[in-house]
């Protein structure tokens, strides 16, 4: 049987790709790490891995993240950090392909756990502050943490079940963004939400440690509306923050892509200046809250603390020269009547 070169050119190019995709499988599967507890050795999802240098990662549900030197050659150590968790740093170099975390006892003694309380409440809530307004939006990205505080508005018992997050949905068309009819720009992303006590007007030790993670996409309009009733987390006397922080897109069925998270452009010296990516959706800003109620932090900056968002305190923003200080989430609770 004759076989002419069509065919042999076309057999060559299959063996090509399978012996480029088998590689490819290889380098992933060497580049792969899973972040597990010492003890259960359970994967920790969505664990913190800073570079140390003001950049870093997230690892994702299964507690997997990719690192290679080829992907991040000028990086040789790695600080992993987890509610929860002792934090560990690792060297880069012959990096196992699984990491052991050990749990943080003192910490695990003093979450708070709320106690289902069934007895008659009123529901109460507060809007969330709406805008799509481009220049009146914060831009996303993974290095950065927003968090809101809330007062405890009454004696009583109160039980937070819904958190409103504000999203700006941007148009494919940039003359038609304000148009409510305009056809939206497609994302899958995902954010993971915290809520700490208030420790002397800023964020303390977290309420919960349960992972709290939700996807957004265009087809959720204008808020996203998280159900966390389930967690039963109890307003403290003195007040609480929600932080909300994103951790990157996702492919079609919520996984967390295992992308870069930041653009390295070579400067006019020829230095490569390392730019955080910005993620979709939008977070809007409002003047309409009086209080300056909103704190951000850098994520990947060991023992970084909060900063409340207002001018003065060496932020740079176009937000604060609008005089937009606030991220307007909005919050359902219950509060219980006396028995």
């Amino acid at each position: 049987m004759r076989i002419n070169s069509v065919s042999l050119e076309t057999i060559s190019l299959t063996m090509h790709k399978i012996l480029f995709s088998l590689f490819l499988i290889g380098q992933l599967s060497f580049a792969q790490i899973t972040i597990k507890d010492s003890i259960s050795t359970y994967p920790i999802s969505y664990a913190t891995i800073s570079f140390g240098n003001g950049n870093g990662i997230f690892a994702d549900d299964e507690g997997q993240f990719f690192f290679t030197k080829k992907l991040y050659p000028d990086i040789d150590s790695l600080f992993i950090s987890a509610l929860g968790f002792k934090d560990l740093n690792v060297a880069t170099n012959n990096l196992p392909n699984q990491l052991l975390m050990q749990p943080e006892a003192s910490e695990l003694d003093e979450v708070f756990i709320g106690v289902t309380i069934d007895r008659k409440f009123k529901e109460e809530k507060l809007k969330p502050s709406l805008d799509d307004d481009y220049y009146n939006c914060w831009l996303p990205t993974i290095e950065s943490e927003i968090a809101v505080y809330f007062p405890k508005t009454s004696s009583k018992d109160q039980k937070i079940t819904n958190v409103q997050f504000p999203i700006a949905l941007e148009s494919k068309d940039w003359e038609k963004r304000n148009r409510k009819n305009s056809d939206k720009k497609k994302f899958s992303t995902l954010f993971k939400v915290q809520f700490y006590q208030n420790d002397n007007g800023v964020p303390g030790k977290a309420l919960t440690y349960e992972t709290i993670v939700f996807r957004a996409t265009e087809k959720d309009g204008d808020a996203y509306d998280l159900n966390v009733e389930d967690y039963d987390i109890y307003i403290p006397k003195d007040g609480f923050f929600v932080s909300l922080q994103v951790l990157g897109y996702t492919n079609k069925a919520g996984k967390l892509l295992p992308n870069k998270k930041y653009k390295e452009i070579k400067s006019k010296t020829g230095s490569i200046v390392k730019i955080p990516t910005n993620f979709r959706p939008l977070l809007p800003f409002t003047d309409e809250i009086e209080s300056k109620n909103t704190y951000i932090k850098r994520v990947f900056i060991n023992g970084n603390n909060w900063v409340k968002f207002e001018k003065g305190n060496g932020l740079q923003s176009s937000l604060l020269k609008r005089d937009l200080f606030n991220y307007g989430i909005g919050l359902t609770y219950k509060t219980y009547k006396d028995e």
